[in-house]
């Protein structure tokens, strides 16, 4: 069983910057894709970016160009530097482990972050 631990959320003004850390117990090289999602109230989950084990990264149209994924083997830890952030950025934010593919198997306890107008 591998636990998932977020941190680094909070409250910011919007155009302020944020940086997301998600610790796994395991190592992360097991998983074919590290992930970060987020819930607003009221809406789906959605994912925002995603890291392949060979490095190789995606993300929502919503926030490319301002948030950046990645992800350091040796701590196990993946994060996502969140820039320029909107009030529209508001939401728990989870990280997600998938072994294959980028069907999340293991999820953490997700991270506030709020960003006033």
């Amino acid at each position: 069983q591998v636990q998932l631990v977020e941190s680094g959320g909070g409250l910011v003004q919007a155009g302020g910057s944020l940086r997301l850390s998600c610790a796994a117990s395991g190592n992360i090289f097991l998983f074919n894709a590290m992930n970060w999602y987020r819930q607003a109230p009221g809406k789906q989950r959605e994912l925002v970016a995603s890291i392949t084990r060979d490095g190789s990264a995606n993300y929502a149209d919503s926030v490319k160009g301002r948030f950046t994924i990645s992800r350091d083997n040796a701590k196990n830890t993946v994060y996502l530097q969140m820039n320029s952030l909107k009030p529209e950025d508001t939401a728990v934010y989870y990280c997600g482990a998938a072994l294959v593919g980028f069907r999340v198997n293991y999820w953490g306890q997700g991270t506030q972050v709020t960003v006033s107008s």
